[in-house]
């Protein structure tokens, strides 16, 4: 073979495993209208973050077909996959959590053990996932969002995934290799930090929360955020979406809004009834806040372009400006559940949208009280608040090289907080402290600990650019299902 034909024959070789991947990844919202998905892909169209950001399912696979695992861990890997990113059992089929090929527990690759692999991850843990929340005690926290990917797996994998967006963030502001550097290392120490000590804090007996990043502890453009989400409120959020008819709060017509015929509405207020039975009894403590006033469907809003149902409620007070908006969005198979199949994890969920709940309450300590779950038409879905009081971290504004290093400083003990299990919580899934079983990991070799992600970094970010690039090349051909 000459030279000058082996980068196309790479290319191609590796268009058709993306296509192989988002085949299996999307079967589901393609069967149901492949239009759904047309606006996903242009999206992912726009840059290598783009893509990035909406191909965790391409990550994964890389990853469980060896991509960053030390050489002697590559090679058992890649006879275990095929071309097409399946195990070499075939192609997987069927509910991920019903038991496959897979393992819950893959400890193969660096500091990862029976304990680090089965920690609580986001699962989809780039540099745009960051933002603010409002929490059940009423503070406004620097934290991690979007939960619909979350799963019991190696902690390695988000940092990893971090790493790599860092990286592709990086090139795209021009920043020098040497400096993409410096900033996973910093990541990497803020991290190694922090678990370490909420590994220390963990073993005195009633325990003090380390403080979370807050308006009264965060700095620089992190604090500038939190500000940001302060100045929100709740009516400005209510006038976007509704408006007052007849001296009453009603959803407003437009804006992807869908009257729902009568057996619809019946559905979705059925829908509704049974989230109410997975709140926590503090969340149920003013029954009348919960006061159904109106209900709309939401066309393409939900994963992969699925619809998704607003609910308006009372909320607090009679007053209109207290009502609350509540989001029923179908769940779906998280990208890293593919890989780490099995009774172990899977036979905890009754569906996605119970696995998503359970997943952030998990995750997030004093998680939203309006977080729930239910089922609609067969199918789970997650119920949380949509908050005036949820804004992410605005990147593009983001240049100066030392303020990049501070937020990502930030991010790195955001995300060690992240996998460690919240004082007092915990679940059956991870009965042991997580951050004291991933900081003995690190402290067996805390040099190589950051450069396992620096060379992560540089490696697959070079790959997300090259598959960025094959992807458009897919899409401009007609190649890419629903587009």
């Amino acid at each position: 073979m000459s030279s000058q034909h082996a980068p196309a024959q790479d290319a191609a070789r590796r268009g058709e495993q993306i296509l192989a991947v988002f085949d299996t990844a999307f079967a589901e919202p393609l069967a149901a209208g492949p239009a759904a998905l047309r606006g996903t892909f242009r999206k992912m169209a726009a840059s290598a973050f783009a893509f990035y950001r909406g191909a965790a399912c391409l990550f994964y696979r890389d990853l469980a077909a060896g991509h960053g695992a030390r050489p002697d861990e590559k090679d058992s890997a890649d006879r275990a996959y095929g071309t097409d990113g399946v195990t070499a059992a075939g192609p997987h089929t069927g509910s991920p959590h019903t038991g496959s090929p897979h393992t819950d527990s893959p400890h193969t690759g660096p500091y990862l053990d029976e304990r680090t692999s089965r920690v609580w991850i986001h699962g989809d843990l780039h540099a745009g996932a960051f933002g603010t929340y409002l929490d059940a005690t009423g503070r406004l926290v620097l934290h991690a969002g979007g939960f619909d990917e979350a799963y019991v797996g190696p902690f390695l994998w988000d940092l990893q995934r971090f790493a790599a967006s860092v990286a592709l963030l990086g090139h795209a502001k021009a920043l020098s290799d040497a400096q993409i550097t410096g900033l996973v290392r910093t990541y990497a120490a803020a991290y190694r930090e922090r678990i370490h000590a909420l590994a220390a804090d963990a073993k005195s007996p009633g325990r003090d929360e380390l403080p979370p990043l807050t308006l009264d502890t965060a700095e620089g453009p992190l604090l500038d955020t939190l500000r940001e989400a302060r100045a929100r409120t709740r009516s400005g959020l209510l006038e976007t979406v509704t408006e007052v008819r007849d001296f009453e709060r009603r959803f407003s017509a437009g804006a992807g809004a869908v009257e729902l015929d009568a057996a619809a509405r019946y559905k979705v207020l059925a829908a509704f009834d049974g989230y109410l039975e997975t709140l926590p009894e503090s969340s149920l403590a003013h029954p009348d806040a919960y006061r159904v006033k109106d209900v709309v469907g939401r066309h393409g809003t939900g994963p992969a372009g699925t619809p998704s149902y607003d609910i308006l409620l009372e909320g607090g007070s009679d007053a209109l400006e207290s009502d609350v908006v509540i989001s029923l969005r179908q769940a779906r198979t998280p990208a890293v559940a593919r890989h780490l199949t099995g009774p172990l994890v899977g036979g905890h969920f009754r569906h996605e949208g119970h696995r998503a709940a359970v997943a952030q309450r998990a995750l997030q300590a004093h998680a939203d009280p309006w977080l729930g779950w239910t089922e609609l038409d067969g199918a789970g879905h997650l119920v949380t608040e949509l908050s005036p009081y949820a804004v992410g971290l605005d990147w593009p504004e983001l240049d100066d090289p030392a303020e990049i290093s501070a937020v990502v400083a930030g991010l790195g003990r955001v995300t060690a907080a992240l996998h460690a299990v919240p004082a007092g919580g915990g679940h059956a899934l991870v009965p042991f402290s997580a951050e004291r079983a991933i900081d003995a990991a690190i402290a067996a070799d805390e040099e190589g600990f950051a450069t396992v992600l620096v060379d992560f970094a540089h490696s697959y970010g070079a790959r997300a650019r090259r598959d960025h690039e094959i992807f458009v090349d897919l899409l401009r051909d007609g190649r890419i299902p629903g587009v």
